[in-house]
């Protein structure tokens, strides 16, 4: 059994399941000039085909879609706040009413089907206008801007949202730094030195998102979220123990800043040695360690392999975070090995590391799913996927680890976020649109 007030549910985006891009006073996101997913070209011209437009329509379907969730037992919803939806061009002084009532009425009928709203603050959904104009999140300004924003939504959602998150899997700036941190460098700039700059402004806009918010809602918890991967040895040579740990600390930094407080000495040590200057100032320190998050929220989809040999290095198919294919699990369709004991060792590594409760808020398998002549489609191979991990998970809530909840990605067919396409589907609940956007 799970634990009595267990948060059982689904997750979304915004910007993968709304659709209405053009509507309600909204603003562009990155997702709308990358019509091929977060990790190819962009379209600025918007004149190819970009299913993130028309998303699965749930700007205008919420409503049936929600007594799907609560017909199927639903105890929480994720989803994120369009920023664009607020601030159209990010930086406004004043905010779009037309989009703050969409939230309301959207939160309004979770809370009638006693579904409780689980909300991420910016989920790849940073203003167009804050990447055009002011460097996306290499520019300090945009910290301004951000707090601004999560003082707006903490204050009008203050009486219906408990739990948050700041970022969504912060740690991808450092692989989609586009789409993670609305970074586009320059001819001959030091990249890596960007994306970390960015990072540790997203780090101060976190701090400051939870002071704002325990300012505002004194019972709130606000969480990190990192897209976690445990990482194996590919054999027990020490070289290979000591490449699976720097591989997991590239990811762990992350939290460790946020649930910490402070940026640990093995990143420190890193910086140092590849040239990383981060320009901190006076004060970032101690915010950071004065508000760290409640609890650490994280997806999970898979696991890697660690190795030094060259032979070895051929990257898991479709896995953005790197690695090397583990010949003792099977893959999914898109390259994602399918490791549900991974899960377990994932919660009990990062409960160890901070003794802060966790929260699985995505899991789940993307597959093109057949629809049979008579409209059934036969999944069994995600219906053993889930409850393979929800074992697990189960196991490490007896191991003593502390599970707020689970929030399957994603409850309903939306747009893929890696690949921007349809045909990749989730959902318990199947949508009929193709990858034509019909």
């Amino acid at each position: 059994r799970l634990p009595e007030g267990f948060l059982w549910g689904g997750a979304v985006a915004a910007n993968q399941v709304e659709g209405a891009y053009n509507e309600g006073g909204k603003g562009l996101l990155p997702g709308d000039v990358s019509p091929n997913g977060i990790m190819f070209p962009l379209d600025e011209s918007m004149t190819s085909l970009n299913l993130v437009h028309p998303g699965i329509d749930f700007y205008h379907r919420f409503k049936e879609d929600i007594a799907l969730f609560a017909e199927m037992g639903f105890k929480a919803f994720r989803t994120s706040i369009a920023w664009t939806r607020i601030f159209p061009n990010g930086d406004e002084e004043e905010p779009n009413e037309e989009g703050l009532q969409f939230y309301d009425d959207l939160f309004d009928e979770l809370l009638k089907h006693h579904i409780e709203p689980v909300v991420t603050i910016s989920h790849y959904e940073m203003p167009l206008g804050l990447v055009k104009h002011y460097g996306g999140w290499k520019n300090r300004k945009v910290i301004e801007f951000y707090e601004r924003y999560a003082r707006t939504v903490f204050k009008r959602y203050q009486h219906k949202v408990k739990y948050w998150m700041t970022f969504n899997e912060i740690n991808v700036v450092l692989h989609a730094p586009f789409t993670g941190g609305g970074l586009v460098f320059e001819e001959g700039e030091h990249k890596r030195n960007a994306m970390y700059q960015a990072a540790h402004h997203q780090f101060v806009a976190s701090a400051l998102a939870v002071k704002a918010g325990h300012e505002i809602i004194p019972d709130s918890k606000i969480g990190c979220m990192i897209a976690a991967t445990t990482t194996y040895p590919m054999t027990s040579k020490p070289e290979d123990v000591f490449a699976a740990m720097e591989n997991e600390r590239k990811t762990l930094f992350f939290s460790d800043v946020q649930a910490r407080g402070a940026y640990p000495g093995y990143m420190k040590r890193y910086l140092a040695e590849n040239n990383i200057e981060i320009e901190m100032a006076e004060g970032d320190e101690e915010l950071l360690k004065k508000h760290t998050v409640d609890y650490i929220g994280f997806s999970y989809y898979m696991s890697m392999a660690a190795s030094t040999d060259p032979e070895d290095l051929a990257k898991s198919g479709g896995n953005l975070l790197g690695g090397v294919k583990n010949p003792y699990l099977k893959s999914s369709e898109w390259g994602w090995q399918i490791d549900p004991k991974g899960l377990r060792i994932t919660l009990n590594t990062l409960y160890e590391r901070y003794q802060k409760p966790l929260f699985i808020v995505e899991n789940g398998l993307g597959a093109a799913d057949k629809v049979e002549e008579d409209g059934s489609i036969h999944d069994d191979y995600r219906i053993d996927y889930l409850r393979d991990h929800l074992m697990e998970a189960r196991e490490a809530i007896a191991d003593g680890v502390e599970l707020i909840g689970y929030t399957s990605w994603g409850p309903i067919d939306l747009v893929s976020a890696s690949t921007a396409e349809m045909k990749k589907r989730y959902g318990f609940i199947y949508v009929d649109r193709d990858i034509e956007g019909n």
